[in-house]
């Protein structure tokens, strides 16, 4: 067989349908590559040092060779790894095996997995061989592997493989074995794969938008949930795994009838690291697939759950698995990519939402397709639709110095402005009776063009149509970037999805405050010389919009409705951009990328702290004077909290060390904890509650909600031990306290206990709305207490 007169193939398997297409060593395909042939697991190929661009030259002399090919292999759409077909006789064998007419040379790269799914290598295997059998001129396959992979002559012998012996060839001891059709065909793994058809296109020519839930993703999205559930579930009490020996756990499930086994590790905080390859399940002793939604159902009593609201809880959770399976279809980008990468390419990068909540992309409410335009793994340029709202019908807030004028001069071009009076000109209105607001696409199609056509009819509403700018959806779903102007604030908007217990609409009246709340944050922050020293700032809400014509606002302002969902289904808010605190040579991304791990299992962090050159601890050390230090001294010499998790929090990195924090999300996450003076109109944001309750601002949204999985993650990794990382937060806390004693005794945060506020017992509890945004601290819900890492005492300097 001549590689070159081979075809691409698509083969069901039992863990899949594998297609096969001609590698070609373009950005992207390199990127993988790379990735796959550095791993630890990929040894044998003996490119473990290698640059990509020793990667890309590799692969580049392999496809201009006559006699050699190479193909990437997917599973259900998945990149799984590659095949290199080679002519043995004329190709590394030559002169060294009994050649045959017909033999053909194979080499396998099965890409290394996050979450490795049993038979995964099986069907490489099986789908690679049926599919060089089905190559005019093939009857012998020729392997060379490494005598000291032995996973791999395990497989060689499932598919019928013949061992000839050890040979040596340049750089290794190989063993050479060959399979005929014959041999494959009463192997294990010769009835395993059969050939597909093409998938029908898509409406416009491409894959359908449904194409990434097939078997292989769904079960890897499955397994990793599920371990996601066993460790968080764990964390917070509801299930108690049983050590059962050799670093293996189990917990019972359904009266016991099941049973979930795997091995995992423990560190602070009660931090569970789950195996996920380890994971198996029983249902009355036999062998069954991990199920996330069964795991549910099968836990709920143990969960809490009340039984009206666990259709819904699982309906998340089915959302959670279908954007896990998209995302390892199309977000392939590795770790050692993405920390050289820009500020959105990384955003569209992230793959698992919250880190502490298991149902956490819901967004009931976005279609297959409007997922696939709309959703931030998508990553898909986004035009917001404007309309027209009239002025006494709606409201403008914004920030001191800001006005209306000022705010669309800078927003929107002058020729889109007069395109938008002209529009309303042109249909007998007055330009100066209305002001402009920004709505997201799915919200005009699904609610505006419904719910408000009353509106729309009485003109009280008028949509002016698209800017012309394009936006990316930041992961919190309903925020936009301005990729066409990045300089532009982000863009804030109305969603009527549920999503993470929330529905996510935007409230008028909740916001006639938000732009003074962000001018007094950032007065506070700005004149403290510690957090100015530090280069902690917050980006500004500085101007919101609102519609309050509607009748479900005239219904509630009569007192005969609640003021429920309808009346946040038309409001925006601008934000600043973080772009222009930048200076040279910095780039931004959001804390959250810290806990990315790839699909391979090498995390976002640790390619930074590699490529920062310091050492694992120094760079923690950077990080949280950068983070937690800030977060702390606000609460101790302000009394002022924020909802600091990893999307609030904006890091501004250089060479790949963080040098200082943005926050975010002020003016719905921001309060003041104590009955200190605060300007007229900001009593919304004081939630007075006592000092134990405000610590936990630092203990559960910082400790718990962050650095107890980034901790984890640096251990596992092998970067840092979980005892080093919390000596150096408590070493971050004391040095902050002492250079002013007087704050360090107004809360508890060196304690040697907190209560244990747990996340997810907020949604499984009620999935619908998990908080009272008016008492938030009444909602919380606690699981006894938990030991503080940073209590012990660490002489400064340690």
């Amino acid at each position: 067989m001549s590689p070159r007169t081979a075809s691409p193939a698509r083969l069901a398997t039992p863990g899949g349908v594998l297609a096969l297409e001609p590698l070609v060593p373009d950005g992207p395909t390199v990127e993988l590559l790379h990735a796959w042939l550095t791993h630890p697991r990929s040894r044998y190929w003996d490119l473990l040092d290698a640059d990509p661009d020793r990667v890309r030259r590799t692969f580049e002399a392999v496809a201009a060779h006559p006699r050699c090919d190479a193909w990437l292999v997917r599973l259900d759409g998945v990149p799984l790894g590659v095949v290199e077909t080679y002519d043995p006789g004329a190709v590394l064998l030559a002169g060294r095996y009994a050649h045959r007419d017909g033999d053909v040379g194979m080499h396998l790269l099965l890409a290394p997995a996050r979450t490795p799914v049993p038979g995964t290598s099986a069907a490489f295997m099986a789908g690679t061989m049926r599919w060089l059998f089905e190559q005019e001129g093939v009857r012998r396959v020729v392997v060379e592997p490494d005598a000291r992979n032995t996973a791999v002559h395990r497989l060689n012998a499932r598919a019928g493989f013949e061992v000839h012996g050890p040979l040596e060839l340049p750089g290794k001891t190989a063993l050479l074995s060959t399979c005929t059709r014959e041999g494959f065909e009463a192997s294990e793994l010769g009835p395993a794969a059969v050939p597909v058809p093409e998938p029908e296109p898509g409406r416009a020519g491409g894959p359908a938008p449904a194409a990434h839930l097939g078997l292989h993703p769904m079960r890897v999205a499955h397994r990793h949930l599920c371990c996601k559930a066993l460790a968080e579930f764990a964390h917070e009490r509801l299930v108690h795994p049983e050590a059962v020996g050799d670093g293996a756990f189990e917990v019972g499930a359904d009266g016991g009838r099941v049973r979930y086994r795997f091995r995992a590790r423990r560190t602070g905080l009660e931090h569970w690291v789950l195996d996920e390859g380890s994971l198996r399940r029983t249902v009355d002793g036999a062998d069954a697939e991990p199920d996330a939604q069964a795991l549910v159902t099968e836990l709920a009593p143990q969960l809490g759950i009340p039984p009206h609201l666990l259709a819904t809880y699982l309906e998340e959770i089915a959302s959670t698995l279908a954007s896990a399976a998209y995302k390892l279809v199309h977000r392939t980008r590795p770790s050692a990519a993405l920390a050289r990468a820009g500020f959105q390419e990384v955003e569209a990068a992230m793959t698992e939402g919250h880190p502490g909540f298991v149902a956490n992309n819901g967004r009931i409410g976005l279609g297959v397709t409007e997922h696939d335009r709309f959703a931030p793994e998508a990553a898909r340029p986004v035009r917001l639709v404007w309309l027209a709202a009239r002025r006494e019908l709606s409201r403008f807030d914004a920030a001191r110095g800001l006005d209306e004028d000022g705010l669309y001069a800078g927003e929107l071009d002058p020729e889109v402005r007069e395109r938008f009076r002209a529009r309303l000109t042109a249909l007998g209105l007055d330009p100066g009776e209305y002001r402009f607001l920004p709505v997201h696409p799915h919200q005009w199609e699904h609610r505006v063009t419904v719910s408000f056509a009353p509106d729309l009819a009485r003109r009280d509403l008028v949509l002016l149509g698209e800017t012309g700018d394009e936006h990316q959806a930041q992961q919190s779903i309903r925020t936009f970037f301005n990729t066409s102007r990045p300089g532009r604030h982000y863009v804030k908007t109305a969603l009527a999805v549920q999503n993470m217990g929330f529905l996510r609409g935007l409230s008028p009246r909740y916001m006639r405050d938000t732009p003074a709340v962000n001018d007094w944050v950032a007065d506070v922050v700005a004149t403290d010389p510690v957090l100015a020293a530090s280069g902690f700032s917050v980006l500004r809400e500085v101007a919101a919009v609102g519609y309050t014509g509607d009748a479900y606002h005239r219904a509630a302002a009569a007192g005969r409705a609640d003021e429920g969902p309808h009346t946040k289904m038309l409001a925006a808010l601008w934000r600043e951009s973080p772009l222009a605190r930048t200076g040279p040579g910095e780039r931004l991304a959001t804390l959250a990328s810290l806990l990315h791990v790839d699909a391979c299992g090498v995390p976002l962090v640790a390619e930074h702290v590699r490529a920062s050159g310091l050492a694992a601890e120094e760079w923690v050390g950077r990080l949280l004077d950068a983070y937690l230090a800030p977060v702390a001294r606000c609460l101790l010499a302000h009394d002022l909290v924020f909802m600091p998790h990893g999307e609030n929090v904006v890091l501004v990195l250089h060479e790949h060390v963080p040098r200082r924090v943005i926050m975010k999300d002020i003016g719905e996450e921001v309060a003041v904890v104590t009955d200190r003076p605060l300007p007229e109109g900001l009593e919304r944001i004081r939630h007075v509650v006592d000092p134990a309750t405000a610590a936990l601002s630092v203990h559960t949204d910082v400790f718990d909600g962050v650095l107890r999985h980034l901790a984890g993650i640096l251990e596992a990794e092998g970067l840092l031990p979980s005892e080093r990382f919390w000596a150096v937060a408590a070493r971050c806390l004391q040095e902050l306290v002492a250079a002013d004693p007087g704050t360090g005794e107004r809360f508890p945060l060196l304690a040697p206990r907190f209560s244990h506020s747990c996340l997810n017992r907020l949604q499984l509890l009620n999935t619908l709305q998990m908080v009272d945004l008016a008492d938030q601290a009444a909602s919380l819900q606690y699981a006894g207490t938990l030991e503080n890492p940073v209590a012990a005492p660490v002489p400064v300097g340690a």
